[in-house]
């Protein structure tokens, strides 16, 4: 197996639970036989905060993750626009490392580039002010401060409504900017890129500044799983679960 693997936007949620057995099969199969997992954001639906531990389903899937860590395999976890309150509880429950994006790891001598991806979508101005203003220290303290019930329903709120304002957008505003690809790829030395969030399945060519580079994007396990394997020749995606 592949020294690293990588999934992104899992949604994770008890109203899904053929992909949640898909999730735990990946686990006990693939993700067991690797040198590093890493998890590109949007592991749950949503997640108020790590006092939702509490609850039996987050607590299975952090323990599900442990397991996994304590069989030798290194987990490591770049929190997504869905997860993004993901903290130190939740890293000690499941034996993740989290990564502050964008994170350059070494992938088999191959610098690679790894984040979420949503930072990318620049030409979706109203979302990315949004971001802006939750992943503020003050924003992430008022409401880390307020009852976890009251957590869930704003986030439940929060969700209808982006979904209502998405079906008003174009696809092209929600995908990712060249522009911001290439400054990124720029700023980093033109390494392999991989990330998630926009759930188009790909890999892209480019060229940036003479540079030949690569950008892999993970798909989403809304109706079932893919990962990207990557080792010393090069990464390739995989379904799961493999065909028969």
């Amino acid at each position: 197996m592949p020294a690293a693997l990588f999934v992104s936007d899992l949604h994770l949620c008890p109203t899904r639970p053929t992909v949640v057995r898909l999730f735990t099969d990946f686990l006990a199969g693939p993700a067991a036989a690797a040198d590093a997992v890493y998890i590109l954001g949007d592991l749950f639906e949503y997640w108020a905060g790590d006092d939702d531990l509490s609850d039996s389903f987050n607590a299975s899937i952090a323990a599900a993750l442990k397991n996994l860590a304590g069989r030798g395999t290194r987990l490591f976890l770049i929190r997504g626009n869905r997860d993004f309150l993901l903290g130190p509880d939740f890293a000690r429950a499941s034996g993740a490392n989290l990564l502050e994006e964008p994170h350059l790891a070494d992938i088999c001598g191959t610098p690679t580039l790894l984040l979420h991806g949503d930072t990318l979508c620049s030409d979706d101005i109203d979302y990315q002010r949004f971001r802006h203003e939750v992943r503020s220290q003050g924003w992430r303290d008022d409401f880390l401060a307020q009852p976890l019930i009251e957590r869930r329903a704003q986030i439940e709120a929060l969700r209808r409504r982006s979904e209502a304002e998405k079906q008003l957008k174009s696809a092209a505003i929600m995908d990712v900017n060249d522009a911001a690809v290439a400054e990124l790829l720029r700023a980093h030395g033109y390494p392999r890129l991989i990330h998630g969030h926009t759930h188009r399945l790909a890999r892209h060519e480019l060229s940036v500044d003479g540079h030949r580079c690569e950008r892999w994007v993970l798909g989403d396990w809304y109706a079932g799983g893919s990962f990207l394997a990557c080792d010393g020749q090069g990464c390739r995606t995989l379904v799961w679960p493999p065909a028969a």
